[in-house]
């Protein structure tokens, strides 16, 4: 449950789109902890502002990110301070918790897309990419604008994960890169341009509402696991796939592969991705296989060792793929790929190792990337004059 503390501000950090990061020293303990509070559910926190925290994960050494998360910002008197701007909407996130919050929905009456969502029941082939991990967001994003420049791509965040979509500063800097055009919250998270109650209703809003030429579905930051074989949040991209096939979309499933993992479940294709794949999804998606065969070419994986370890997962990689015969196994060449990587904008990082790390990670969610530019480009050559 819930460990409360309260606190002074001592400090501000900066802070990105929906975010504050400040430090403030504990009543409790006197230590200073790096706290973060979310300027869409409380006034914009001061140096010498009273803040309420919940100090519950940070204390028991959990996965927010090392934070307090702030609850209150209060006054140095103990009143409360000047409040955010009020709901337009009537969704409500996060529901029945205290600190529920009051959005407006894209597709709630007077909403500007209520109109064109009223009735809306197609994405028209859209291509969504769909992935177990937040950290599979990036490495996509990159390969996208590796092979087609200019790709209005929009992120759809489904509730598996952290809830603030602003808790993310890969988003923040992904979008300020340029690499992605907007968001989309989905379910119980909330803060993204627009709001939506569904993955489905997420993935039209995107489509029609954003003119999405791609969309992009993962949790957000922080993956829920129990080492068994059905409790983890990733289960939900399965549920994705079947989401953006009822809607006459296009599924690229993306694999979580890792030549790194300390844990036997995640070594090559993760079972999180033989779960969500092969029980859950009961549409066929294209499963984009990287081709870790071709890895000797690539030119920036400079460790010998690393490309060598890459070239030696190709066959179990490929089998793992070939079980899952519900889908369309298409295997990805990686030439680039290495090298969009390089350039990020921003730190890739999955479960605390980077692109030398566990370069099989990444280049397996840039291969998704790559299979969605290649839709589009074959939608280029198809499409007629006129």
């Amino acid at each position: 449950m819930i460990v409360w503390a309260s606190g002074t501000v001592a400090a501000l950090l900066g802070g990105w789109r929906g975010a504050v990061e400040l430090t403030a020293v504990r009543d409790d303990t006197r230590a200073e902890v790096r706290s973060l509070a979310y300027t869409d559910l409380m006034a914009a926190p001061a140096v010498g502002d009273r803040v309420l925290l919940n100090v519950g994960a940070l204390d028991r050494g959990l996965g927010t990110g090392g934070y307090a998360l702030v609850i209150a910002v209060l006054g140095p008197d103990g009143s409360v301070v000047a409040q955010p701007p009020q709901p337009a909407g009537h969704l409500v996130k996060a529901r029945y918790l205290p600190l529920q919050a009051m959005v407006a929905g894209a597709d709630e009456q007077g909403s500007p897309h209520h109109d064109l969502l009223a009735d809306a029941d197609s994405l028209d082939g859209l291509p969504v990419v769909v992935a177990d991990l937040h950290s599979a967001l990036a490495p996509t994003l990159l390969a996208l604008a590796h092979d087609r420049p200019g790709t209005r791509v929009v992120y759809v965040m489904s509730d598996q994960g952290a809830l603030p979509i602003a808790f993310s500063r890969a988003v923040a800097q992904l979008r300020d890169a340029g690499l992605m055009a907007a968001t989309v919250t989905v379910g119980q998270s909330f803060g993204g341009d627009l709001e939506a109650v569904t993955v489905h209703s997420g993935l039209l809003a995107a489509r029609l509402a954003l003119d999405a030429e791609v969309a992009v579905v993962t949790q957000g930051p922080g993956n829920l696991g129990t080492g068994t074989r059905w409790g983890f949040s990733g289960v939900g991209a399965g549920e994705a796939v079947n989401a953006v096939a009822a809607l006459d979309g296009r599924p690229v499933a993306s694999l979580r592969i890792s030549g790194a993992d300390a844990r036997p479940r995640h070594r090559g294709v993760s079972h999180h991705s033989l779960t969500a794949y092969g029980r859950v999804a009961l549409s066929a998606a294209d499963l984009a296989v990287p081709d870790f065969g071709g890895a000797a070419r690539l030119r920036g994986v400079t460790d010998p060792a690393g490309l060598d370890a890459l070239v030696a997962m190709a066959p179990d990689v490929e089998a793992a793929a070939r079980g899952l015969d519900r889908h369309r196994a298409v295997r990805v060449a990686l030439d680039g790929l290495d090298d969009a990587l390089l350039a990020s904008p921003l730190r890739l990082s999955t479960m605390g190792r980077g692109l030398d790390g566990d370069p099989a990670y990444f280049l397996a969610a840039a291969a998704a990337g790559r299979h969605a530019a290649t839709l589009l480009a074959q939608d280029d050559r198809e499409a007629p004059f006129g």
